[in-house]
């Protein structure tokens, strides 16, 4: 029998606080990709089984999200039937003192940005190492999803306007070659200058420019979007951290 990693104790934690806050019968929900996410669909299945939830509809938010959603024997859905949820549970990479946040390390970002706008509710869930003061103190990168035909200018405008180290994600195990997404594009990883975008001021108007470059389709950069974070330690306490300018409704 596999053992439960301290981390992985501390990343369901977090995902059964935020469900058992905000989740109800009947709503419609979007559901994130990454190994958090997955224990918020271990919640959705242990809930619906026991009969505490009823009626739910998933929107997934990834291939391999949609497969652990079916193999839970929840019901299933897509944007095109399903355009508008109740809200948005999702993990993330580093989630700022504001709850901005960087996600997308699994390579999902566009994906999840889409679900999550859909939302009328986002809420991270993340392990306590995930937390920080601003965007940089982890020192991890911002995944940038471009398409392959211009991932090289893409690179080099970042590197000459931004400044930072950029490369192409690879992969690192059996398949040789560039990481490829849901969508059949590549991810760049932006390690940006931690000195120059503080505020979230400062990040929104980076995410602004960043998109509007010629072939670059999303960032992993979620900007003044999530209204609370949960994060939460192996012990299986919780630190709830509402949005500065939130309002704290369920």
């Amino acid at each position: 029998m596999k053992t439960r990693s301290a981390l992985d104790a501390a990343k369901r934690a977090a995902a059964f606080a935020a469900g058992e806050q905000h989740v109800r019968s009947g709503y419609k929900i979007g559901v994130g990709s990454g190994t958090t996410a997955r224990f918020f669909v271990e919640f959705l299945a242990e809930r619906t089984k026991a009969g505490a939830l009823k009626d739910i509809v998933c929107v997934p938010s990834s291939f391999s999200t949609r497969k652990w959603l079916n193999d839970a024997g929840l019901q299933v859905s897509d944007l095109e039937k399903t355009p508008d949820l109740d809200l948005c549970i999702d993990g993330a990479d580093e989630v700022d003192a504001n709850l901005n946040c960087i996600k997308g390390g699994g390579g999902c970002l566009t994906q999840e940005k889409i679900v999550q706008t859909s939302a009328s509710k986002f809420y991270i869930i993340a392990d306590h190492t995930k937390q920080s003061e601003r965007l940089g103190d982890k020192n991890f990168p911002i995944p940038i999803e471009v398409i392959p035909f211009g991932y090289v200018p893409v690179l080099n405008w970042i590197r000459r306007m931004e400044g930072g180290e950029i490369e192409l994600r690879t992969n690192e195990k059996e398949k040789l070659g560039p990481v490829i997404t849901d969508n059949n594009n590549f991810i760049l990883d932006w390690n940006f200058p931690k000195n120059k975008y503080i505020t979230t001021s400062d990040l929104d108007a980076l995410n602004t420019r960043l998109v509007k470059l010629p072939g670059v389709v999303e960032t992993g950069l979620f900007v003044g979007v999530a209204e609370k974070a949960y994060f939460a330690k192996p012990d299986g306490s919780i630190t709830e951290r509402l949005r500065p300018d939130a309002t704290n409704s369920k």
